[in-house]
């Protein structure tokens, strides 16, 4: 009898930590997913603009939940390349947040998935540091689509962040300026086990690749290997 109580204590208090567990799970997944869907698209991210991102952030699924300013919050993850200036593999990913009221006017009801492009060190810096406003704290542009730039303008050229949508089926650059990006505290405690910053996790390396994080991380090291940001001495 004794025996069986302490099972069910045990049960009883390991459930909400595996259930979180699980929840943070689904996120990767389903960033991978979309992720792989959104690159398989004819129209998509551009080649060359991939191959010289410092970190991807994807955001599934996110969803208008409440009216008015401030009403839209999105969970996700962002994944990083490594070494010391971004020459590495993808690493661990980190669980983040997206949220601001221009998000809710965009989606207009309707589900919207996120890709955003980090596309530069100072960008990775800010993104990385703490709670950070786009098109304030790092400048940021709707992103070009196609098999290369093309006819790209300077403005997206020299952004820090490049902005992409999904609804509907339709995909396309969208301006996300006065959103914010933040760590996403709670989310990797529940994935690591134990408190961690987004900087400990992707840049410092303190943890290796969970194992519901592994297929998002080889998709990345698939499409994008090797880092061509071209690089000043």
């Amino acid at each position: 009898m004794k025996h069986l109580t302490g099972i069910l204590v045990f049960v009883l208090l390991a459930g909400p930590a595996f259930a979180n567990d699980v929840k943070e799970a689904e996120r990767l997944q389903n960033a991978t997913t979309v992720l792989r869907e959104i690159l398989g698209m004819p129209e998509s991210i551009p080649k060359d603009l991939l191959d010289r991102a410092e970190c991807v952030i994807v955001f599934p699924s996110v969803k208008k939940v409440a009216v008015g300013v401030g009403g839209s919050y999105g969970r996700g993850a962002i994944v990083c390349r490594t070494g010391d200036r971004f020459d590495g593999p993808w690493g661990a990913p980190a669980m983040f947040a997206l949220e601001g009221g221009s998000i809710g006017f965009q989606l207009g009801g309707q589900a919207t998935d996120f890709v955003l492009l980090v596309m530069n060190e100072p960008g990775a810096t800010s993104v990385l540091g703490s709670k950070v406003k786009l098109g304030a704290d790092a400048s940021a542009a709707a992103g070009p689509k196609g098999r290369t730039t093309g006819a790209a303008t300077d403005i997206v050229m020299r952004a820090e962040i490049l902005t992409y949508s999904r609804s509907r089926g339709l995909f396309a650059g969208v301006s996300l300026e006065g959103s914010t990006l933040r760590s996403d505290g709670e989310a990797n405690e529940n994935l690591y086990g134990r408190k961690l910053t987004a900087r400990e996790i992707v840049r410092q390396g303190v943890v290796p690749v969970p194992a519901p994080g592994q297929a998002l991380v080889e998709l990345l090291n698939q499409r994008a290997p090797t880092n061509h940001s071209e690089r000043t001495q």
